[in-house]
């Protein structure tokens, strides 16, 4: 069966080898941990029932996860150990199922997820670099309670430069456009876990501070802001580069950041504005300890 879950739509049969994705047909986790690193509602006071899954369509030249992204560290699990991993970290305590680059594995966390359905009382997040088709987020129909995901980009160029997608924006915008359909406002309980809603990603890079504001505009333009959560982050760090672009040699500078928190205050977003101090690889997961798998 070819795949084409991803707008790569490479069309391998990834029961005879490997899509863009870096996968084959079996789901493969690299970390799953109580994660107390998310948004606030996400994470809560015990942590998101995190699950990193390997592989990913993107392969950014700068991610922080590459071990798993690029690389695909990581162990093979059944589907139904999948929904058995939902439900123990349930009992640990966690505010959610936090789906961590689920994209090459949906069709199969729909499966996991109607085997736990009886028991599973938490919500689903679906944490996503934002390359979807909109076609398969509409699947997530009532499996996902939480949409989590990034708009990475605005130019083409930059987009092609760093991710090897020239088609970043246009993808986003429409599978961000079906999520605000299926999730179409936030609901965050007494405890301020949130429910059900979607919550806007969005990473300041390095010099790219006038494609961060055309990215808030243009969402703006497209939707009820007030009825999504935004999360600026500034957690960006060469640590994981080790190519030869300048601009990603370097964090971004306390000016380049607070313009893009002055747009996002005067355009009108809520949400959360991470720290500065956040920059910094300490807050990247050990990904050679597994935990739960």
């Amino acid at each position: 069966m070819k795949c084409n879950l991803c707008p790569r739509e490479c069309g391998i049969d990834r029961k005879k080898s490997k899509g863009y994705c870096g996968c084959d047909s079996k789901i493969k986790v690299a970390k799953v941990m109580l994660h107390k690193w998310e948004e606030p509602p996400i994470s809560g006071k015990n942590g998101s029932g995190a699950i990193f899954f390997s592989g990913c369509p993107l392969k950014c030249v700068y991610c922080q996860n590459k071990d798993i992204s690029h690389s695909g560290a990581g162990q093979e699990i059944t589907v139904e150990r999948l929904s058995e991993i939902f439900l123990e970290l349930q009992k640990m305590g966690a505010h959610s199922i936090d789906l961590v680059s689920p994209t090459q594995y949906s069709d199969k966390i729909r499966l996991a997820i109607d085997l736990a359905r009886d028991k599973l009382n938490i919500p689903v997040v679906y944490n996503t670099g934002g390359y979807e088709l909109a076609e398969e987020i509409d699947k997530m129909r009532g499996y996902v309670d939480v949409f989590l995901t990034d708009i990475k980009y605005f130019s083409t160029e930059l987009s092609e430069s760093y991710s090897k997608a020239s088609d970043y924006f246009e993808k986003a915008v429409s599978s961000f456009k079906k999520m605000t359909e299926l999730c179409p406002e936030c609901i965050i309980d007494e405890n301020g876990i949130m429910k059900k809603g979607v919550i806007l990603r969005h990473l300041v890079l390095p010099s790219h501070r006038a494609d961060s504001i055309k990215i808030l505009e243009r969402v703006a333009e497209i939707c009820d802001i007030s009825k999504i959560k935004l999360s600026l982050m500034s957690q960006y760090t060469p640590d994981f580069y080790d190519g030869d672009l300048a601009a990603l040699k370097r964090k971004i500078t306390t000016f380049e950041y607070d313009s893009v928190v002055k747009k996002a205050i005067e355009l009108g977003y809520d949400g959360y504005i991470q720290e500065r101090s956040s920059a910094s690889s300490v807050y990247t997961p050990d990904f050679t300890k597994g935990d739960l798998i």
